[in-house]
């Protein structure tokens, strides 16, 4: 039956893509699904209190990507670090999650940054929280990724500070950690990361440290939203570095690469496109390029969508997405970011996904965008 949306009537599609779970690793490239946290929405709480998780629903997400043999990146800017869940919440979020990885044998990486200092804070003081994170993460047996951090952003005067800090805590860690550069485009406090606003600049201080430490770099993590200055970095990167794509606008020709390598990757938009991404790299396991591309080009128009500006607000598509594809039982986000978005916005967002047959329930999706539609006084 027709649905009528506020780009106009749209009929839903009766039949989902067939993507059972295949819990088999993947073989070709390495997949982290940046997943996001299920808020509590019978929590009596306002947005300036800690986030009530809803932690059934949350594991029982993070074990629906592990069926499929995707990794889960944990604790990152997806599941609303800093933009509502605190670092306490965080601290529970891995240690709830990386037992849950070994029970249920999946692969999983966790997210350190510097999110307990909440006022400027000097060098030192930096690299304390750093390792404070570092300390847990690594006691949870999760792998560490090191993030981008506002307040190092904030007290750093050069790029110096940001090498001296890097090469302090790559000596601290145990294992192999993947760095991760963040764009101001996903947070504009990240402003000038690296001691420069001139991104060739801070391309060679990122080189930089990891030259210097390539035993303690198991890869980057790049979001910068720019398919050449990825691939000009993948191939400046030391033998052995791992470069995990975190574009969101070009992951399938990065995934794809060329005769001179390729990325893996860790995105957040492989949140919603779980089941589609890990049959797309099982068709790539098999040497088919081409079958690869068929599955994942067309998907990119409803990562753009998502991840438009303002980007750092992709979070409220992801959990919409996941509200309709029966994931969880409401829309409700940390802080109230459910509001972040339009109605018009999310409602393309329910065309593109159905369209590309990302719902295992279309009837269940379509009746709850009716139901969203009722609430906006839109539904005809």
């Amino acid at each position: 039956m027709t649905i009528h949306l506020p780009q106009g009537p749209y009929e839903p599609r009766a039949t989902p893509l067939d993507l059972a779970p295949s819990g088999a690793p993947l073989a070709s490239r390495t997949v982290f699904s940046a997943a996001h946290v299920v808020a509590d929405p019978y929590a009596d709480i306002s947005p300036d209190d800690p986030v009530a998780v809803d932690w059934d629903a949350t594991l029982a997400f993070r074990r629906h990507l592990w069926s499929h043999g995707l990794g889960v990146a944990e604790a990152m800017d997806t599941a609303q670090r800093g933009m509502g869940l605190d670092w306490a919440g965080a601290a529970e979020l891995i240690r709830r999650s990386a037992a849950e990885a070994k029970s249920a044998g999946g692969r999983i990486a966790c997210g350190v940054g510097t999110d307990q200092l909440t006022g400027p804070a000097t060098l030192p003081e930096v690299r304390a929280a750093y390792e404070e994170q570092l300390a847990l993460v690594e006691a949870s047996g999760a792998q560490a990724v090191l993030m981008a951090s506002r307040a190092l952003a904030a007290a750093a005067k050069g790029p110096e500070d940001y090498l001296e800090t890097y090469a302090h805590l790559l000596r601290q860690a145990t294992e192999p950690v993947v760095l991760h550069w963040l764009g101001p485009m996903f947070d504009p406090a990240l402003e000038g990361y690296w001691g420069s606003a001139d991104l060739d600049a801070a391309t060679d201080t990122f080189l930089k440290v990891i030259g210097e430490h390539p035993d303690k770099v198991d890869g980057i993590k790049i979001s910068l939203l720019d398919a050449e200055r990825e691939i000009d970095v993948r191939r400046r990167l030391p033998g052995g570095v791992r470069c995990y794509t975190g574009d969101d606008f070009n992951y399938p020709e990065l995934i794809a690469g060329d005769d001179r390598g390729f990325s893996h990757a860790l995105l957040g938009i492989f949140d919603p496109l779980g089941p589609l991404a890990a049959h797309a790299v099982r068709v790539l396991d098999t040497g088919d390029v081409d079958g690869f591309r068929a599955l994942l080009d067309p998907t990119v128009e409803l990562s753009r969508h998502l991840f438009k500006a303002p980007t750092r607000f992709y979070k409220t598509g992801v959990v919409f997405l996941a509200w309709l594809a029966g994931h969880q039982d409401h829309f409700t986000m940390a802080g109230g970011l459910q509001s972040a978005r339009s109605l018009p916005h999310l409602a393309k967002a329910y065309e593109l996904a159905d369209r590309l047959g990302l719902f295992p329930d279309p009837g269940l999706a379509e009746a709850r965008m009716r139901a969203l539609l009722t609430v906006h006084g839109g539904n005809r």
